[in-house]
């Protein structure tokens, strides 16, 4: 399978006055043609800094400093801004958290999207207006025609990101970066959403990297999974060996720490302590002070390793023996 996406040491820093933050730290991933890759971690992971990265979108003080992006074998590392503005939107799409980070709050719907479909394609008004009312009944907003003629003040919160969802599908993208797109939608229109973009990845080759803290989505989304931990990938892998027998620790207590993977009366599992600043990394391994597992050879740093086949994984202690092979 051709590879649409592939990230080779990548390295994001952020230059402020307090020192450089490393957000993210020699991340390596690649995706194929109709793939979803989950990428997941706690706050401050570096997760959506990747998702930023890819399509160039890192704000100063913060910088791409290394590494390769090569999209369909061309680095995107190496583009001028007129030519991101032609892959931007066409060929790689981004849904953000915020809807209003996509929408205009002045302008009516139909305004922006028609505008984004005119940007990149030579077609008429009217053939414009009728991808953008497809997107939206892709997407479950009623009264498509109404809405198109509506400002983003008028919908709620969640339907504002589903405008946004719409936005990302109008060219069919060969790449969608989706940053939490659907933490504000119900979980009706949430299965919806993860319904239409699945139905993307199949028939139209469409790769999706999936940006969340939800395992529960991932689970039953992603082909892959990456789980990122203070600005690094520390366990790569199948979505379902990954989740069924994690390696890592910080992976084993995400999955251990979901409610509903408790006994009804038992206190909730948790991860001990906080994720550390990125200012401040300790020496070696980054999850060493929160590790069961932690030992003296976890003061120096862990290299990528591949216990299984198709696993990866950064850890001296991995939690081998309780894989189920």
């Amino acid at each position: 399978m051709a590879a649409t996406l592939e990230v080779r040491s990548l390295r994001a820093h952020f230059f402020t006055k307090a020192g450089v933050v490393k957000a993210v730290d020699d991340v390596s991933f690649s995706i194929g043609e109709g793939q979803v890759l989950g990428l997941v971690g706690e706050s401050v992971s570096g997760k959506s800094v990747t998702g930023f990265s890819i399509l160039g979108l890192v704000d100063p003080p913060g910088r791409v400093v290394g590494g390769e992006i090569l999209f369909k074998g061309r680095d995107l590392t190496k583009l001028s801004e007129e030519e991101w503005r032609r892959v931007r939107g066409r060929d790689i799409a981004m849904i953000f958290q915020d809807p209003m980070m996509t929408l205009n709050p002045v302008l009516r719907i139909d305004t922006q999207m028609i505008e984004t479909v005119l940007a990149h394609e030579k077609v008429s008004e009217k053939a414009a207006r009728a991808r953008a009312r497809e997107a939206l009944v892709q997407v479950g907003i009623p009264s498509p025609d109404e809405r198109l003629r509506a400002y983003p003040h008028q919908f709620s919160g969640g339907m504002r990101q589903r405008v946004a969802i719409a936005i990302a599908l109008l060219h069919r993208p060969a790449l969608i970066i989706a940053d939490e797109p659907t933490t504000a939608l119900d979980v009706t229109i949430q299965g919806q959403i993860l319904y239409e973009v699945q139905k993307l990845c199949r028939e139209m080759g469409t790769s999706l990297i999936w940006i969340t803290h939800d395992l529960a989505v991932v689970a039953g989304l992603a082909d892959e999974i990456c789980v990122m931990y203070a600005g690094r990938i520390v366990e790569k892998g199948p979505v379902d060996q990954v989740l069924d027998a994690p390696l890592h620790p910080y992976t084993k207590g995400l999955i251990g720490s979901v409610p509903s993977r408790n006994v009804r009366g038992q206190k909730l599992a948790q991860i001990p302590g906080m994720t550390p600043s990125l200012l401040s990394l300790p020496p070696g391994c980054a999850f060493r002070a929160r590790c069961p597992r932690a030992d003296a050879a976890c003061l120096a740093e862990p290299a990528l390793t591949r216990p299984r086949p198709g696993r990866e994984i950064r850890c001296f202690h991995p939690h081998l023996v309780d894989e189920v092979v």
